[in-house]
């Protein structure tokens, strides 16, 4: 694998170095009306979720190509599955004209996982254990389960945000509304155990509990919260946005700042409300080929008691993907593993070199292919109280957890893009974790550059 991405970052530079007077003197061929932005079949492999298959399609309307590469509208649909009942069903609708003088897009989504990642609370305060996942680690004499940081969470989402004009054309006020339900249990061991070998079948968790399941048991993840229930949400803020082109912006500045409030009269379980703060900025080091782009951010619970499936959220005007959770994963700190960094504060960032490397039309599209360079960093800032209730005398608590061992979190990684008419972009990174604690490399394929 490194090799072949070795090979395919060589071809990439000596394309670039010996076509580049004729790619700049190319000009990207304006869209008008509806196109169909990128049709993407969605296939890829996992041991014990099985095959993912389904696919997914953007829609664009440039109407009389005016705004291009800026579009009207867009339309974005998504449908995959794993064969053992994981899935992805997304439907996001976005414009900045159906009312005028105002963005607003619309998700409305089911997001089932059968292994969601939970590692415990408040980043290396929470020891994490790979051989007790890992057959292969030491042996396989720690070994307990393939599951054993993990716990199945349905999410039915509906989430509407909005955002106009305040002051000039830059400063916007932004507002939301979101509905979700979240449905939490144990991971289903007998269904993903369904063909496999004798040696490869997952313990039952009454003979092996996982995180999850001791969280409960030691009242870290309370009865109320343990299965799940309706987080809806109301969200007001500010937003400060200079950028040249949403999807794919080569300059300019996107900064928002607001709170989130989930009342309990609007339907929700449990009443808090975060602050959030999003700094981002896209700088061109050399016109068309070459920039740079940074992200800081801080998020902070202001009052109440939030769920423990909830502090994984990562809190956005917009959404980027199928989910915004962290931090850790494809969407904050790439190749640390996904939701190892929870706490009721954290602060994160991440710093990128985009380059646009090779630019063609083809198929009467408009491409490139870029390479990204990147590093990501972040840590909890205000932690969860942690006053476990251990009464088994074979539990040692210290392979649990670790008081005051929180730090920095940091990856550092490269990246791959092929952008179709400046808006379509299908993104692969590979990230590594600098701390064995935070898990090892991460690969990751979807849509659009993190940030």
């Amino acid at each position: 694998m490194k090799r072949a991405t070795l090979s395919l970052l060589v071809m990439l530079i000596v394309i670039s170095l010996t076509g580049q007077e004729t790619i700049e003197k190319e000009k990207p061929k304006v869209k008008t009306g509806w196109k169909v932005g990128g049709v993407l079949p969605t296939i890829t492999f996992d041991s014990d979720l099985g095959f993912q298959y389904g696919l997914l399609m953007n829609v664009y309307n440039y109407g009389s190509g005016d705004l291009f590469p800026k579009y009207y509208q867009s339309l974005y649909f998504e449908v995959s599955r794993y064969t053992k009942g994981s899935g992805i069903y997304r439907f996001m609708f976005d414009s900045d004209h159906l009312i005028p003088g105002i963005h607003m897009t619309t998700d409305l989504s089911y997001l089932t996982d059968q292994a969601y990642d939970f590692y415990g609370f408040n980043g290396y305060d929470a020891v994490y254990n790979k051989s007790w996942m890992d057959q292969d680690e030491n042996g396989g004499e720690d070994y307990k389960s393939r599951m054993y940081y993990r716990h199945a969470r349905n999410l039915f989402r509906f989430k509407n945000d909005f955002s106009g004009k305040l002051a000039g054309d830059h400063l916007l006020w932004n507002a939301g509304l979101t509905f979700q339900n979240f449905d939490v249990a144990s991971v289903n061991i007998e269904k993903l155990n369904k063909g496999k070998d004798p040696d490869e079948l997952l313990p039952a968790v009454e003979d092996e509990p996982g995180i999850y399941e001791l969280y409960q048991e030691w009242g870290l993840i309370s009865p109320e919260e343990a299965d799940g229930g309706w987080i809806n949400s109301l969200k007001l803020g500010l937003m400060y946005d200079t950028r040249d082109n949403r999807p794919n912006p080569w300059k300019g500045i996107w900064a928002e700042a607001g709170i989130e409030m989930s009342p309990e009269f609007i339907g929700s379980e449990s009443s808090f409300g975060k602050f959030y703060f999003t700094y981002r900025q896209y700088l061109t080091l050399v016109k068309t080929r070459l920039a740079f782009a940074y992200r800081l951010g801080y998020q902070q619970t202001l009052y109440g008691d939030v769920p423990f499936y909830y502090q994984s959220q990562l809190i956005t005007s917009l959404l980027r993907g199928a989910t915004s959770e962290g931090l850790g994963g494809s969407k904050t700190l790439r190749g640390i593993k996904r939701n190892r960094v929870i706490g009721n504060g954290f602060v994160y960032g991440n710093a990128e070199l985009r380059w646009r490397a090779v630019k063609f039309n083809f198929i009467n599209q408009n491409f490139y292919l870029g390479i990204n360079a990147f590093t990501d960093f972040g840590m909890v800032t205000d932690k969860i109280p942690v006053n476990p209730n251990i009464n088994d005398p074979e539990i040692v608590q210290t392979d649990y957890f670790n008081p005051g061992a929180e730090k920095l979190h940091f990856d550092a990684g490269l990246g791959l893009r092929l952008a179709i008419n400046e808006n379509f972009i299908i993104s692969a990174d590979f990230g590594k974790a600098f701390n064995d604690q935070d898990g090892g490399i991460g690969f990751y394929m979807g849509l659009n550059y993190l940030f």
